[in-house]
C-alpha cells in the first residue's frame, strides 16, 4: 500500500518536499489556505486549510488517512506539524513545545537564557513605551513571529525605534516586538541534522543578503565559509550543539542563522528545527553529496539511520543565487546568467507580476553553481 504524507503549505518552498514524495510513490495530500500555490497542480489531494489551523489540519489527515504530516521551509507549519502529529499520534521529530519555542524569537532567547554562551541580549516589547526603555544601539527589531524578514528594522536610536515600532508589531500574531543588540559583523548558517540527541550533520555556509534593504533579505549562499575560520567554525558547531540540547531539539533537521561578532564568536539569530527556505539542502547535495530532504523522509516514515556515514567536504566553492526581483515588477527570466548553472529552478513565468512577500526584493527563483573558487 503507498505511503501517504500530508505536506502543509503547497507554495514554491514546498515543492521540493511534494516533488520528492511523488518520486518516492508516496500518495501526496496537501494544504494551504489559498488555491494558488503554485505546488497544488502536483498534489494527489488538496484541502483548502491555513496550515496555522491545528484541528482543520487533524481533520484533513484523518480524512486522508495519511501516515505523516510533515512541512519544509515554512515557520509557520512546524508547530502544527508537531501539534496534529501528537494529536493523532504519528510520528514527529520533536514536541510541540520546543517547535512553538523555536517559533517564537522572545521564547526561543528566554529558553537559553542570558547567560548562554553565544545568545544576545535581548528586550521583548509589546508597547511603545516598552520599547523606548531599550538603550543598547545599534539593535535589531523584529515581530517575534514573523518569516521572511517581514518587520524587520535596524534602528540606532530611540527615534528609529518611534518610527518603525508600529509597522514591525503590525506583523506579529502575537503583538510583541523583540530588540536584541545588533551584531557587526558576517552571517553564516548552519544546516544540521540530528537523530536520538547525535548531531549526524552539520556544515557552515555564508549567507549573502542585500546590503541596501532592511532585515537581512537572502540573495545567495555559498559553500563552505569563508566568513568563518576553523575555530569560528568549530564554535559555532558547538553553539548548535548546546542549542539542540537546551531546547530539545532531539530529531530531524535544523537549520541555525549566526552572526560572527568582531572577535569571530558565533552569535545566535534565529533557529528553526526544519530545512529551511532556501533549498539548501539542494545545494549540500550538490555540493558534498549529503541528501538531508531524503533523511527527513526516511527518518520520519521509516525510523532507519540516516547520514550514518561521515560527510567530506570538498574544497570547491558551490553557491546557491536567488533570481530577485523587486516587489510588483513584471519577471522575465532572460535578464538572469544562468551559464554554467547545476541546477535552475523558476518561481515565476517571463510576464508574471512578482508578488509581495518582504516587499523589497522578492525571490524569482534560484540556480546552484560551482563558482570555480578553491577554500583552502
Amino acid at each position: 500500500m503507498k505511503k501517504k504524507v500530508l505536506i502543509l503549505g503547497a507554495s514554491n518552498a514546498q515543492i521540493d518536499a511534494i516533488e520528492y514524495c511523488k518520486s518516492h510513490g508516496f500518495e501526496v495530500c496537501g494544504c494551504s489556505y489559498t488555491t494558488a500555490d503554485n505546488g497544488i497542480p502536483l498534489l494527489d489531494h488538496f484541502g483548502q486549510v491555513d496550515i496555522k489551523d491545528v484541528d482543520g489540519v487533524v481533520a484533513l489527515a484523518k480524512k486522508f488517512g495519511v501516515d505523516a504530516i510533515y512541512s519544509v521551509g515554512s515557520d509557520i507549519a512546524i508547530p502544527t506539524v508537531m501539534e496534529a502529529s501528537e494529536i493523532l499520534g504519528l510520528p514527529h521529530f520533536i514536541s510541540s513545545e520546543t517547535a512553538k519555542i523555536c517559533h517564537s524569537k522572545h521564547l526561543m532567547r528566554s529558553a537559553l537564557g542570558q547567560d548562554f554562551v553565544g545568545n544576545a541580549a535581548f528586550v521583548v516589547c509589546g508597547t511603545l513605551e516598552e520599547a523606548l526603555t531599550f538603550e543598547d544601539f545599534p539593535a535589531m527589531m523584529k515581530p517575534v513571529d514573523s518569516q521572511g524578514q517581514r518587520g524587520c528594522f535596524r534602528v540606532d536610536s530611540k527615534e528609529d525605534i518611534e518610527k518603525n515600532f508600529a509597522t514591525s508589531l503590525g506583523y506579529s500574531v502575537e503583538g510583541k516586538v523583540i530588540i536584541e543588540t545588533f551584531v557587526d559583523g558576517p552571517e553564516i548558517s548552519v544546516n544540521a541534522y540530528m537523530q536520538d540527541g547525535e548531531l549526524r550533520f552539520a556544515v557552515v555556509s555564508d549567507r549573502i543578503v542585500f546590503d541596501e534593504y532592511p532585515g537581512g533579505i537572502i540573495k545567495e549562499h555559498l559553500i563552505p565559509s569563508t566568513f568563518a575560520d576553523e575555530k569560528a567554525k568549530e564554535e559555532a558547531i558547538d553553539l548548535v550543539k548546546r542549542m539542540a540540547e537546551k531546547l530539545h531539539i532531539d530529531n530531524g533537521p535544523c537549520y541555525y542563522q549566526i552572526k560572527l561578532d568582531p572577535e569571530n564568536h558565533p552569535i545566535i539569530l534565529e533557529v528553526t528545527p526544519r530545512l529551511d527556505g532556501c533549498h539548501m539542502w539542494n545545494l549540500i547535495k550538490h555540493y558534498c553529496g549529503a541528501d538531508l530532504l531524503d533523511a527527513c523522509f526516511v527518518h520520519l516514515l521509516d525510523n532507519k539511520p540516516v547520514l550514518t556515514q561521515p560527510a567530506v567536504f570538498p574544497k570547491t566553492e558551490y553557491k546557491l543565487a536567488f533570481t530577485c526581483k523587486e516587489t510588483g515588477a513584471s519577471f522575465d527570466r532572460s535578464e538572469y546568467d544562468c551559464t554554467g548553472a547545476e541546477y535552475i529552478f523558476w518561481y515565476y513565468q517571463t510576464g508574471d507580476r512578482v508578488r509581495k512577500v518582504n516587499g523589497f526584493m522578492e525571490k524569482g527563483g534560484y540556480l546552484i553553481r560551482k563558482t570555480g573558487r578553491i577554500i583552502e
